[in-house]
């Protein structure tokens, strides 16, 4: 693979990885939504998507600026009907499942919402709305997933604004393994963006390569 190519297959992750490596680094939680969180992890690998099965599936005798844009079109409209199809959820980055569950039930209370525990389920009659705590300690990410396909959108949002506002007071200690992650992204796009000088005419020549008609 050419120095252009590994440039767009890995630029957008190492970007992904060096974001993700400060949000682990950083002093506050980070509360994102489902959708959200799986348009950036689409968006971190769409450059090997682009180097792989959409060049493949490039139409012969075609346009490729047009046939490139109705490509990279299917793309999103595929990753869009994927995130249509799961389940609400909401991540939040840099916490522990305790600190979420005692933020959420401080939430819960400054609200006034009626909820019933059942073990790491959660159910809320008032907004319609009913949930799993799912944590990923290695990452130390939590995961609020619905746990019925009947849910409330008005109802996860109220949740999603309760939480906000819970946590913006809650300080916690960065994650040692954010600054891998930064290291990571770094070497692997400064990495990429050196091959790149060093090849100017590969990189021209990639660019006419993807671009010709």
């Amino acid at each position: 693979m050419d120095a252009l190519r590994t440039f767009i297959a890995l630029g957008p992750l190492a970007v992904y990885l060096l974001l993700m490596g400060l949000v682990n680094v950083s002093r506050r939680p980070l509360l994102t939504t489902g959708s959200r969180d799986f348009y950036a992890l689409g968006i971190a690998v769409a450059g090997m998507m682009i180097v792989g099965p959409l060049e493949l599936f490039m139409p012969d005798g075609a346009s490729r600026p047009i046939a490139w844009m109705l490509l990279l079109a299917l793309y999103w409209m595929c990753l869009t009907l994927l995130i249509l199809m799961i389940r609400p959820r909401l991540v939040i980055y840099n916490v522990t499942g305790e600190q979420l569950r005692q933020a959420l039930a401080a939430a819960l209370a400054r609200f006034r919402l009626e909820h019933r525990w059942a073990g790491d389920s959660l159910f809320l009659p008032e907004l319609g709305v009913q949930l799993n705590l799912e944590g990923f300690p290695a990452m130390r990410n939590v995961s609020l997933v619905a746990t019925a396909a009947k849910q409330s959108y008005r109802g996860w949002l109220k949740l999603e604004r309760a939480l906000v506002t819970e946590l913006r007071s809650l300080t916690v200690q960065p994650q040692p393994l954010g600054y891998a992650l930064i290291c990571l992204g770094l070497l692997t796009l400064g990495g990429c963006m050196t091959w790149m000088l060093m090849r100017p005419q590969e990189v021209v020549e990639g660019v006419f390569e993807l671009l010709r008609t």
